[in-house]
């Protein structure tokens, strides 16, 4: 059978080629390397140039983070710097592990503003607003384009802080009618320890937001690949607190959930997770409901809010990396070639990859479409967390001349 993603010469003005372009809007950059001064160098070798205005980064958990931060704070001489660690890297050759991949935002295309949230359990509205109003004001300076038409907020948050439903509500009121979407960081698949970096170190409990003007023609777009069933589970016991489910149906949530999939509860595994999820239905649209492990109570905990009396679908998964491609079909109609597409993708879906072998298909497929990211515990999309998505935004390569 012919391979339908075959491999991609690589990302313009990325060190792949060698030749990267004073006037590049956007360059990325990635090291393998596992000396956290050593990879800062190579990074800051790549990415920098005189108008080097803002660095995003995403890094295995594997690296020594003080040591991480204290290089990358060395190596980018002032220039601001934000990231979070992962469950996995997207480079310009597709899906990683073990590395760091960056990004360097050129500041005479792109204004970026971003502020740390450290008390996410205290973040209501009035904070929210206190810190958009801050962004804005502060990206009103040096904006590019006007603010609420040409502006995109990206969220980085805890992946184990349990509070990223009321966060992103309160920051999307605030918002209005700027597009935002985000992912939690990852700790390789460990779920003990997830960080995001700003201000010079890295953060547990805690969020980053960044705010980008830009006159770049840009899409904020999420998607997945799963299809509703007809069996139905309702949640009729949980502890909304630690996103706990003790009885679906009435019954013990492990044991229904096992029932529905035909596997014992000792062979419920994440691999099983990602390939039977759970979603609610909002509209006409479903929302996963991502289940995180078994507990020894038999209880399942869920990387997502849930409640007493939601109605949970059983999914099923349709072909992957062909719903992925048509997604980067219909951007690449709308927008052109992206110079770039920043994605959270969630660490189940590259599961389900890694489970089916298709990893390398899908790794072409993302270099081929330029694609840097990270893969996530939760994703955010316009105020919503939800969970085995694609969520990115997908930046044009041709500046806009409405408003210019």
């Amino acid at each position: 059978m012919r391979d339908p993603f075959p491999a991609s010469p690589g990302l313009a003005g990325t060190s792949e080629q060698g030749t990267a372009d004073e006037a590049l809007p956007l360059r990325t950059a990635v090291s393998r390397r596992s000396d956290p001064r050593a990879a800062a160098q190579e990074l800051a070798g790549e990415l920098g140039h005189p108008e080097l205005g803002f660095v995003l980064f995403f890094c295995s958990a594997e690296y020594p983070l003080a040591a991480l931060s204290e290089s990358l704070d060395a190596a980018f001489h002032g220039v601001p710097v934000a990231g979070c660690t992962t469950a996995g890297e997207i480079t310009p050759q597709g899906y990683e592990r073990g590395g760091i991949v960056a990004i360097g935002l050129d500041r005479r295309h792109f204004a970026v503003s971003f502020a740390l949230i450290e008390d996410l359990s205290g973040f209501d509205l009035m904070r929210a607003q206190r810190l958009v109003d801050g962004l804005l004001d502060d990206c009103r300076h040096r904006a590019l384009a006007p603010l609420a038409e040409h502006s995109f907020a990206l969220t980085l948050l805890d992946g184990l802080s349990s509070c990223e439903e009321q966060v992103l509500a309160t920051l999307d009121a605030a918002l209005g009618r700027i597009p935002s979407f985000g992912g939690s960081a990852g700790d390789d698949n460990r779920l003990a320890h997830t960080h995001v970096h700003a201000e010079g170190r890295f953060h547990g409990q805690a969020a980053v937001v960044v705010l980008i003007n830009t006159r770049l023609p840009f899409e904020v777009f999420t998607t997945h690949h799963l299809r509703p069933r007809t069996e139905k589970l309702v949640v009729t016991r949980a502890d909304r607190e630690r996103r706990r489910v003790l009885e679906l149906n009435a019954l013990p949530a492990a044991e229904e959930y096992a029932r529905l999939v035909g596997l014992p509860v000792a062979s419920l595994d994440a691999a099983v997770f990602a390939r039977h999820p759970l979603a609610v239905r909002l509209g006409e649209a479903h929302f996963v409901r991502a289940i995180q492990r078994v507990n020894d109570d038999g209880s399942l905990s869920f990387y997502c809010a849930v409640e007493n009396g939601i109605v949970l679908t059983a999914m099923r998964p349709a072909p992957l990396l062909e719903d992925l491609e048509a997604v980067f079909a219909g951007l690449t109609e709308r927008l052109g070639d992206p110079a770039l597409i920043i994605a959270c993708d969630c660490f189940l879906r590259r599961l389900e990859l890694e489970t089916l072998e298709r990893v390398e298909a899908g790794s072409r497929l993302l270099a081929r479409s330029r694609v840097i990211g990270f893969n996530s515990y939760g994703e955010q999309h316009h105020g919503m967390h939800i969970n085995q998505t694609f969520t990115g935004v997908a930046i044009g390569s041709r500046p806009s001349t409405d408003d210019a």
